[in-house]
């Protein structure tokens, strides 16, 4: 679909204003990340929580202190906060004009009812108030008539920019490098192991193709100082094609045994288990000597008659017959 969208200069301070609730956040992540000024994240960065409103006069230095910096580099910059206040749009628009970057105000125009509605779902720490999301509302109302006057290049509606398709575009182009379709190798099998932990395990996890415990299916390895996790990519689960990974933990059948036994890992929450030991004892452990639920198994075969000392206990038995004839 191919629509007429409002010019934006190359480089330019992106400001956008609207309520709690608005969608500007959405909308901020339609931009690269180094872009994107945002002041919840940068109340996480000082306070590690980016709900602490008593955090928002030093999450708010720190915003100028980048943006000022970024001006300076005539760097495209987006400001994702409700920017609904005369004065805190002054302050951001002078620091552009200080270094001649064109400024673009966004108005996010998303009606009260809905901004209000979004609030509900969110945690305690980041809901905010009704009355404030509408004091926030009417301010981003009343103010669009005066942006141009505040001194903006450029003054749109949310609703007026196609930004889905330079979002998609960007999506689509980091997909196909990571698939290796933009001539790179892309990460081949690390996009299993990012599917199944998350794309935060990739900087630790190394291949280790000279090993050959896991019965010739490769194996990785994550590494931190001196703790490590080993795994197995299983590229044939059921027989049936399936792909998943199994991890190395101690054979839980004989303490003794130093072969590597394996149990199934879905989520880094079984990284996590392992790592701590609570996977060691897990019923579908299957070990390289022992194979699967060995002391199960010789329950299994006593209860089928399968004794492997068949002389022994008929001795026994003959023992207890001739003690209860005495």
């Amino acid at each position: 679909m191919s629509q007429t969208q409002p010019p934006l200069p190359e480089n330019a301070l992106v400001v956008l204003i609207g309520a709690s609730g608005a969608g500007k956040s959405t909308l901020a992540r339609t931009w690269p990340a180094s872009q994107v000024l945002s002041l919840d994240a940068l109340r996480g960065t000082v306070s590690d929580d980016p709900g602490d409103q008593a955090a928002t006069a030093d999450a708010a230095d720190v915003l100028k202190l980048i943006l000022e910096r970024r001006m300076a580099r005539r760097l495209n910059t987006v400001v994702d906060s409700t920017n609904v206040e005369e004065a805190i749009r002054a302050e951001l628009v002078m620091t552009a004009k200080k270094y001649g970057v064109p400024t673009v105000a966004v108005v996010v125009s998303t009606p009260l009812p809905l901004c209000l509605q979004r609030q509900q779902p969110r945690p305690a720490n980041r809901r905010v108030p009704d009355d404030v999301v509408r004091r926030q509302h009417a301010a981003m109302t009343s103010s669009h008539q005066n942006l141009a006057r505040e001194g903006f290049t450029q003054v749109l509606f949310a609703h007026d920019l196609n930004r889905l398709e330079p979002y998609l575009r960007h999506l689509s182009e980091a997909r196909r490098s990571d698939l290796g379709l933009d001539g790179g190798d892309g990460l081949g099998h690390l996009l299993l192991v990012r599917r199944f932990f998350g794309e935060e395990i990739l900087p630790m996890w190394r291949w280790n193709d000279d090993s050959d415990i896991a019965g010739g299916d490769r194996v990785g390895e994550i590494r931190l100082g001196q703790q490590h996790l080993t795994l197995a990519l299983r590229l044939d689960v059921d027989g049936e094609g399936d792909i998943g990974f199994d991890i190395a933990v101690p054979c839980p059948f004989d303490p003794e045994c130093s072969a590597t036994a394996w149990t199934p890992a879905y989520s880094v929450t079984c990284l996590h288990r392992a790592l701590t030991g609570d996977l060691d004892h897990r019923d579908d452990i299957v070990c390289d000597v022992h194979g699967y639920d060995d002391v199960d198994q010789e329950a299994d075969d006593h209860a089928a008659g399968m004794d492997d000392d068949a002389e022994g206990r008929a001795d026994l038995e003959e023992q207890y017959a001739a003690a209860v004839r005495e």
